[in-house]
């Protein structure tokens, strides 16, 4: 009968296979790592296929107004269907909803860290396992680095007066404007409890 890895050793691995990303720490559940990764990328892919979508039908205005309506509801939905709590986060957001709270800014703030010493944002991912209201809980963050399309037509430094009419009256305290690519723009977070 396999044994399970202890949590040193899971650390040891994490840190060995994956260079930018922090070992977890008290966890040895690889299963619930490869959920929050493959959660973060199912949230990204639908995202972005809808905004896609919506840029294709009508231009960056519709796909703000389809980021507005729809982009909770592919986060719950994930949530469900993974079984984590997923969401997106920056330093800047848009929607006052998706604010950091402290562990995330404290994680989005190591990631702007560590991009100014070279790592590449879209291999940057953090997993730690913290103690929340008493209960032991995995917290995982995946960078969002800018990406030049779609994402300027929205979030960059040269936006279309049209554009900003429509940020600033469904976004009236955005922050989340004059992006360069590549620069961080938020990150995915994931959490859940474990047993």
């Amino acid at each position: 009968m396999p044994q399970r890895l202890t949590a040193g050793l899971l650390a040891v691995l994490l840190a060995a296979a994956f260079p930018a990303v922090a070992p977890a720490t008290e966890t040895n559940d690889a299963e619930t790592l490869n959920r929050a990764r493959a959660a973060a990328k199912d949230l990204g892919e639908r995202l972005k296929g809808e905004l896609v979508a919506a840029i294709k039908s009508g231009g960056p205005v519709t796909a703000l107004q389809v980021c507005n309506t729809v982009a909770g509801d592919l986060a719950i939905q994930t949530s469900k269907q993974h079984g984590l709590t997923v969401g997106r986060t920056a330093l800047r957001v848009r929607n006052p909803k998706n604010a950091p709270d402290a562990y995330e800014h404290k994680v989005l703030e190591e990631f702007l860290e560590k991009a100014s010493s070279g790592a590449d944002l879209a291999k940057l991912e953090h997993i730690e396992v913290v103690s929340e209201n008493g209960e032991k809980t995995f917290r995982y963050m995946k960078a969002i680095p800018m990406a030049a399309e779609p994402c300027l037509a929205c979030h960059g430094t040269e936006l279309k007066p049209e554009v900003k009419a429509e940020i600033s009256r469904l976004y009236p305290e955005d922050q989340a404007t004059g992006f360069k690519p590549d620069e961080l723009r938020g990150a995915f977070t994931i959490s859940g409890k474990l047993d």
